[in-house]
């Protein structure tokens, strides 16, 4: 891999970064910086190049081609000094069931060559941070989802990393568990902690992410602030009606559209409701029932990184 010179406010510098297996092309060329201190996201569906674009800046993943640097350093030649600077949460929880919690942190620690009195006063202090000081003593297998996650945070975190790289960090989470773990890496971007992320949820990446970058199928196909990303590609408001369907589905679907028709920017159809991208949904709402429309239910709301992802890709993020 040719040397690369990064930007000075740069982490993670990747310019034409690609990661091949055989003849399939995981991820394709791809540009993007991380700054210190930011959270940056890549959102996508399954299959779109996140999780390996992540194992080559974890330096577990050998680049296929282009330019990489984390940290101003080269994977390939420096890829231990990297991963000492690195926490990392991945997909999988990874944590040894015939440990108690505790001890998974102190093991861990070891790793990086920690003292045992020194790994016990970093785990002790982490368990606190994660909520799990009470828990400490228990086995890790009788643990809930969300408890398990937060430990394995607390793991990638016993190094001090300058860096926290979270795979899928809330996959399989209920709400309450996912808005804790969310509270607790957002404290930690306060500490300075630079957070790098993969999710396929819109609202993870609303609420986590400074900037991001939107993957589909090896590519990126847009980066910005959440916020920059639905000014820049969806309208302010989203009707969604949902129709009894009856009689031939091709003629229902005309017959929608025609009533709609311009009436807003935009009219996506689902298979199970219809979308109408307006500044003014309850206006739509009410103008539809005009034309004589009776869907079986009207909802108005804010425009997501859903829509933008609709938008540029023809489908949804949960295809």
């Amino acid at each position: 891999m040719p040397e690369v010179a990064a930007t000075p406010e740069s982490l993670i510098h990747a310019r034409g970064l690609t990661k091949c297996f055989g003849a399939f092309t995981a991820v394709n060329g791809v540009d993007f910086d991380v700054a210190p201190g930011e959270a940056f996201g890549f959102l996508g569906p399954n299959g779109a190049g996140k999780t390996s674009t992540m194992r080559m800046i974890g330096t577990v993943s050998p680049v296929t081609a282009g330019t990489l640097t984390v940290f101003g350093l080269n994977p390939k030649r420096d890829g231990a000094r990297i991963r000492a600077r690195l926490g990392v949460v991945p997909q999988a929880d990874t944590l040894d069931p015939e440990l108690s919690v505790l001890e998974n942190l102190l093991v861990y620690g070891r790793y990086f060559d920690l003292s045992w009195g020194e790994a016990r006063r970093r785990a002790l202090e982490l368990l606190d941070f994660v909520q799990l000081a009470e828990r400490s003593k228990d086995k890790v297998e009788p643990l809930s989802g969300g408890m398990k996650r937060r430990l394995v945070i607390a793991r990638a975190l016993i190094n001090e990393p300058s860096l926290l790289l979270l795979d899928e960090p809330t996959t399989g989470l209920d709400p309450q568990a996912r808005h804790l773990l969310w509270d607790r890496l957002y404290r930690l971007k306060q500490r300075g902690v630079t957070l790098c992320l993969t999710t396929h949820y819109m609202d993870e990446a609303e609420q986590l992410c400074d900037r991001l970058v939107v993957m589909d199928q090896a590519r990126i196909v847009a980066e910005g602030s959440p916020r920059q990303l639905i000014e820049q590609y969806v309208s302010r408001e989203v009707l969604e009606l949902r129709f009894r369907r009856d009689g031939d589905e091709a003629d229902d679907e005309a017959h929608i559209a025609g009533r709609l028709d311009g009436l807003a920017e935009r009219v996506e159809q689902l298979p199970d409701r219809v979308l109408v991208y307006t500044a003014d949904g309850e206006a739509v709402a009410a103008t539809a029932y005009e034309r004589g429309m009776r869907p079986t239910s009207v909802l108005v709301r804010r425009s997501t990184l859903e829509d933008v992802f609709l938008r540029l890709t023809g489908r949804s993020l949960v295809e």
